[in-house]
């Protein structure tokens, strides 16, 4: 994986090849990060990034100089990865070892971005649960943004706060506000 933009551009990244990701291709990740630019100033923003297996997206946040980013993964070889390619690069990711279910759950703070790429066999009925935790809990900030990454074959666009999808490959990222 490389990072896209930022002080780490071109930075290539090797995962352990036993963590069980399926990291979001450059150039869906290049597509992501265009939208998301045209809207937010980096600097500005906290990121929760949910299911973040290797990292590949709070890196790049991180990258780009975001206020916050937190990395939450239940897997613990995927937290630790990401915990100690963030210490070498000098990049400031806060990781949760955590059921991300659970940690919506309980966590009390605001993001103004939420990413969440789930396991591609999520079913569109977990997918829509974890967008209603999301917006129950009252997770995202008033210009707050969820981005759910999910198989180009799943249709979120009829649940409760969608706004669009944008399709990059095999992948699907669909965003929900308030």
């Amino acid at each position: 994986m490389r990072i896209i933009s930022g002080k780490l551009k071109g930075k290539r990244l090797t995962a352990p090849k036993k963590l069980p990701v399926r990291p979001t291709t450059d150039m869906a990740k290049e597509g992501l990060f265009n939208i998301l630019n045209n809207r937010y100033y980096f600097e500005d923003v906290a990121v929760l990034d949910l299911f973040s297996g290797t990292g590949n997206i709070s890196f790049e946040f991180a990258s780009r100089n975001t206020h916050s980013v937190k990395a939450v993964d239940a897997h613990a070889a995927c937290v630790s990865f990401i915990s100690k390619t963030a210490k070498t690069l000098e990049l400031d990711i806060d990781t949760v070892k955590a059921d991300v279910f659970a940690y919506l759950s309980k966590t009390k703070e605001k993001f103004d971005i939420i990413f969440a790429d789930p396991p591609y066999d999520f079913n569109e009925e977990q997918l829509s649960n974890l967008a209603n935790l999301v917006f129950s809990k009252e997770l995202l900030s008033d210009e707050g943004l969820l981005v759910l990454e999910h198989a180009s074959h799943k249709s979120l666009s009829e649940l409760p706060h969608f706004q669009e999808k944008r399709k990059y490959g095999s992948s699907i990222f669909s965003f929900f506000g308030r």
